[in-house]
C-alpha cells in the first residue's frame, strides 16, 4: 500500500461515484418490496464510504494532538444527486427532497450531535439555500466541491449554521463548530481494488478486499495511508523522485506507526499485525513481494518490534496517549539526512 502518486486516480471523487448509470426505480414500492429486494450497488457503495469516513474520522481527530497541523471537521460528507447518471433515480434510491444529500455521519461528531443523519437533504449553509446560491455545475461533480470548500471555510472561520431536511421530512437548522483533525480526506474510489495516499487524502478502491475485515483491522490498512500522509511521503517523493530503498523506508516507516495511531483512536494496536497477517498471505504475491516493500512477514517482525515502544510511550503519557510525535523515530529522515 505505498502512497501510490503515480496511480490513475480520477480528478473526480467527490464522495461517491460520478457520472453512473442508474437504472431507474420504481415510482410506488411498498415497504415490504424495498425490505426484500437486494441492495442497490449505489447503497453498497454508500455504506463502503460510511465505513471508511467514519474509521478515518475516528483516526484523524483522535490523532490530532500530534499532527503539527490540524483543520477543523464537522464529521459529515455530502454528495449530489445531479453528479450521478440518472439524478432523479438517486433521489428516490435515497429519499433525497434536492440534491445534495448526506453521504455519511461519523458518531459523535459535530455534525452527530447536532442531529445530522445519513440521507438527509442539505438546504442550506449560513441561511444561504443551495439554490440558487450553488446552482448546478458542469462538469456535474463540481458544485459538491465548492459545498465542501464552503462548508470547511465556515469551520475555518469559528461556525457553520446548517439547514437539512430530514427523513420525517422536518427542516431542522443547527448551528456546529468544528473540532481539529488530522488534515487528511478519506474517500472511496470506484472500480478500484487498492488504497493510497496521495498526501491530502486516502483513497480506497471500492473493492479493496481490506473492507471486508473487522473494523480494527479494516482501521489499521486506513492507518498505514494516513501515515503516509502525515510523514509527508507523497510530497517527499514528488519532490526528490521514487526512489527504490527510500520508498522501502517510507512503507517501513508507515508501518511502524499503524499502531501508534490506532491506539489513540481507540483500536487495539496488535490490529496492524492482524491486518498484515490476513492481508499478506492472500496477497503476498503483489505488493508485499515489490522490491520497494519488505515481505509481509517482515513487515509484521517491524511492526511488533515497534509495540514495546508504543507501550512505554503509553505509560508514560499522563492521559494514556501514544505521542507519535515525540516517541515515534521514522527510518526515513533519519536515513536521508
Amino acid at each position: 500500500m505505498r502512497a501510490a502518486l503515480h496511480l490513475p486516480l480520477r480528478a473526480l471523487v467527490a464522495g461517491a461515484m460520478l457520472a453512473v448509470a442508474l437504472p431507474c426505480l420504481p415510482a410506488q414500492a411498498s415497504q415490504a418490496s424495498a425490505e426484500a429486494r437486494e441492495p442497490h450497488p449505489l447503497e453498497i457503495f454508500q455504506n463502503s464510504e460510511d465505513r471508511l469516513f467514519r474509521v478515518g474520522y475516528r483516526l484523524a481527530t483522535a490523532n490530532a494532538a500530534f499532527c503539527p497541523h490540524t483543520v477543523p471537521v464537522a464529521g459529515l460528507m455530502i454528495h449530489d444527486a445531479e453528479s450521478y447518471g440518472d439524478p432523479e433515480a438517486v433521489r428516490k434510491l435515497f429519499g433525497l427532497n434536492g440534491d445534495i444529500g448526506i453521504q455519511a455521519v461519523a458518531p459523535g461528531s459535530p455534525a452527530a450531535k447536532a442531529g445530522l443523519s445519513q440521507n438527509d437533504t442539505l438546504l442550506a449553509l449560513d441561511g444561504q439555500r443551495i439554490a440558487p446560491h450553488w446552482q448546478r455545475t458542469e462538469p456535474r461533480w463540481q458544485r459538491v466541491f465548492a459545498l465542501r470548500d464552503a462548508i470547511d471555510a465556515a469551520l475555518a472561520r469559528g461556525s457553520l449554521e446548517l439547514t437539512w431536511q430530514n427523513s420525517d421530512g422536518i427542516e431542522r437548522t443547527a448551528v456546529i463548530e468544528g473540532i481539529p483533525a488530522c488534515p487528511t480526506r478519506f474517500e472511496l474510489v470506484d472500480s478500484k481494488a487498492s488504497a493510497a495516499a496521495d498526501g491530502e487524502r486516502v483513497l480506497v478502491g471500492e473493492r479493496f478486499p481490506g473492507l471486508a475485515y473487522d473494523e480494527s483491522a479494516f482501521a489499521a490498512a486506513i492507518a498505514h495511508e494516513m501515515a503516509h500522509n502525515i510523514m509527508r511521503h507523497p510530497q517527499t517523493f514528488r519532490k526528490i523522485g521514487w526512489k527504490r530503498k527510500l520508498v522501502r523506508l517510507s512503507e517501513r516507516d508507515a508501518d511502524r506507526l499503524m499502531p501508534w495511531l490506532l491506539h489513540n483512536a481507540g483500536y487495539d494496536p496488535r490490529a496492524a499485525v492482524a491486518f498484515m497477517r490476513e492481508w499478506g498471505p492472500k496477497h503476498g504475491g503483489w505488493i508485499f513481494r515489490k522490491r520497494t516493500h519488505d515481505g509481509w512477514d517482515e513487515r509484521v517482525e517491524f511492526i511488533e518490534a515497534e509495540l514495546p515502544r508504543l507501550e512505554a510511550a503509553v505509560a508514560a503519557h499522563p492521559e494514556g496517549l501514544a505521542d507519535w510525535a515525540s516517541g515515534f523515530t521514522p527510518e526515513l529522515y533519519v536515513s536521508d539526512g
